[in-house]
Formats: C-alpha cells, sequence, structure tokens
C-alpha cells in the first residue's frame, strides 16, 4: 500500500473516531510499528493531527456552513448535479429527499417530472416544489421539531421515516468518502438521513466537488450502500479514478 492511500486512510478514521492508538492504526492497515510512527509524524506535520502518548488526536473536522450560507454557493454545480439526478428518476416513484442547498435545487428541477411521491423534512424543498404545479406530486412533508434550521427533525421525524418504503433516497451529505461513506456534521441530520437509507431500495448522494473525500463527524451511509453518488467533475484525476472504483456507480454532471 502506497504512503498516500495510507495516510488517507488513516486521516478518514481519525476524523470519525477523533483519537487512534498507534496499535490500531497498525492493525487497520496491517502495517508495522515503524511504518505507523512515520505516518503519524506525516499527519502531524500537514496539521492533520496532533501525536499524543500512544497514538494521535484529531485537529480538525469537516463542519458545514449554515444553511443560508450554502444556498448561495455553487449553484451552477448543484443544478447540473440536481438535473443528473432527475434523469435517474421515473413517474410513480416515492422518494425521499433530506435538508440541505442541493436537496432544495433538485425539488426545482423535480418540476419536470409528474407523479412521484416526494417526502421530506425540508421545509425548502416543500415550498420548492408547491411554487410550481403542486398537484404534479403527491407531496408529503414529515413532522417534527423545528429547531434552528427550516427542516423537521427529532423522533417524531424518524418515527414518521419509518413508516413509509421508498424506491430512492436522495442525499446531501456534508462529506463522502470511499472509505468512510457518507457522513453529516449533526447528528439529527444524520439520524434523519440514515433512517431514508435504511427504508429506501436505493440510495443517491448528491455532493459538490467540495464535499467528495471529506469526512464529518457521523456515519449515516456505508460506501456499499451508496448505490449512485452525483457529483460535478472534479479536476484531480486521481481522486476521481478512486470514486469511480469505490462506489457502485458514479455520474459526473
Amino acid at each position: 500500500m502506497l504512503q498516500q492511500e495510507r495516510l488517507h486512510r488513516i486521516h478518514t478514521l481519525l476524523l470519525q473516531v477523533q483519537q487512534l492508538s498507534t496499535e490500531r492504526i497498525m492493525q487497520e492497515l496491517a502495517i508495522s510499528r515503524e511504518t505507523a510512527r512515520r505516518d503519524m509524524i506525516t499527519l502531524e506535520n500537514t496539521g492533520h493531527a496532533k501525536r499524543v502518548h500512544g497514538g494521535i488526536i484529531c485537529t480538525q473536522t469537516v463542519a458545514e456552513a449554515p444553511l443560508n450560507v450554502r444556498h448561495g454557493q455553487m449553484i451552477k454545480e448543484k443544478r447540473a448535479i440536481a438535473k443528473a439526478a432527475v434523469q435517474q428518476l421515473s413517474a410513480g416513484q416515492t422518494i425521499f429527499i433530506d435538508a440541505g442547498s442541493t436537496t432544495a435545487i433538485l425539488a426545482e428541477e423535480l418540476r419536470t417530472l409528474s407523479s412521484l411521491t416526494i417526502i421530506t423534512n425540508s421545509l425548502q424543498v416543500a415550498l420548492n416544489l408547491s411554487a410550481g404545479d403542486g398537484s404534479k406530486h403527491h407531496l408529503i412533508l414529515l413532522g417534527g421539531e423545528i429547531i434552528t434550521q427550516p427542516q423537521t427533525q427529532g423522533d417524531q421525524t424518524i418515527s414518521e421515516i419509518q413508516r413509509y418504503y421508498a424506491d430512492v433516497a436522495l442525499l446531501s451529505p456534508a462529506g463522502i468518502d470511499p472509505y468512510a461513506g457518507a457522513t453529516n456534521y449533526q447528528t439529527s441530520e444524520a439520524n434523519i438521513a440514515k433512517a431514508m437509507v435504511q427504508h429506501s431500495r436505493l440510495t443517491f448522494i448528491l455532493a459538490d466537488e467540495r464535499k467528495l473525500h471529506q469526512v464529518s463527524r457521523i456515519e449515516f451511509a456505508k460506501p456499499h450502500e451508496v448505490d449512485l453518488l452525483i457529483s460535478n467533475q472534479n479536476k484531480d484525476t486521481q481522486r476521481t479514478a478512486e470514486l469511480n472504483s469505490h462506489f457502485k456507480q458514479v455520474i459526473w454532471a
């Protein structure tokens, strides 16, 4: 295994658990103590970790900007991703959509289809769908608490998700990584996304290039649970190839 791949795998795991012992690194990667030591030094030198007695601790985590800020970022790329996602759907399907700036744009693009049953916890998704001809789709807004973001969340939302089975869950994560899968920063958002994954036949991840090879705090879909990753074209051909090889299907919009 090349050092670059080792470093990436250690960093991915570190973002998830926040602290790693030397022994666990040796076990996870099947490497010697000396190799593990060199890799830990490299991660510290690049600012991704700090060495402590017996291992390393994480110095960073992937967080998201507030939703109102994200709505104004990379709009062209998100719309291309949304258009590509719509092409994978067909009339009559039942779909889950979570809350996010990309899925809000997806809701606008869904006006080109008809006869979908759309189940969402996002007030913005519901508003964007209703702005068009609302009679084209059957829209279900999940109940629950509204705390800080324009979305429902909490135990009631999870309970309502579990009443349904969808053909497709269309989800927008904080990060998507070939080893860590799809992750979110907030526990409440990750729990909703996970419930949608568990109650869907297929899972589509919609993520612009900033989220590729990123790991946030909480996993909601393992790599093998992602049936389709849709992103905009990334200029890093090596990383693009890695994503193509680790996920079942990738569409570059």
